[in-house]
């Protein structure tokens, strides 16, 4: 049978039946997948991504060749650093729980630091895209 919907197809995930899987783009993070990938064909993407504890990110510059990334913290806090001069939003940011950052296609950035108990959502378009190590801006 033909979904009747556009594209897309209903899901729901539930936080009780989800699982968190280390095998994500960073190591000191574990990411758990929303089903928004398969219900999109992959032209969207959803995971919540949450602190190792104890594990220290590298603070390695890169970019992302996206659409969209948008960042949604939950729990604790996260420090990334952006290009651009700070009048333009450029430098270190600090989000805490309730933060939200819209990540242009493409701008430099790097996970600087986080809390033990960070928590966030992030939601991509597409859902599988490439990252490219950069220099620091």
């Amino acid at each position: 049978m033909t979904s009747p919907f556009k594209n897309q197809s209903f899901t729901i995930s539930h936080a009780d039946s989800g699982t968190f899987k280390g095998a994500g783009l960073r190591p000191f993070f574990e990411y758990r997948d929303l089903g928004i990938k398969d219900a999109t064909k992959g032209t969207h993407g959803a995971h919540v991504i949450r602190a190792v504890p104890g594990a220290k990110s590298p603070g390695a510059w890169h970019s992302h060749d996206l659409d969209f990334q948008m960042v949604y913290v939950t729990q604790g806090w996260v420090v990334f650093e952006y290009e651009g001069p700070e009048d333009e939003e450029g430098g270190e940011h600090i989000l805490r729980a309730g933060s939200c950052v819209l990540q242009p296609p493409g701008i430099k950035h790097r996970e600087v630091r986080h809390s033990d108990d960070m928590e966030l959502i992030e939601v991509i378009s597409p859902a599988d895209f490439p990252t490219t190590d950069e220099d620091a801006p």
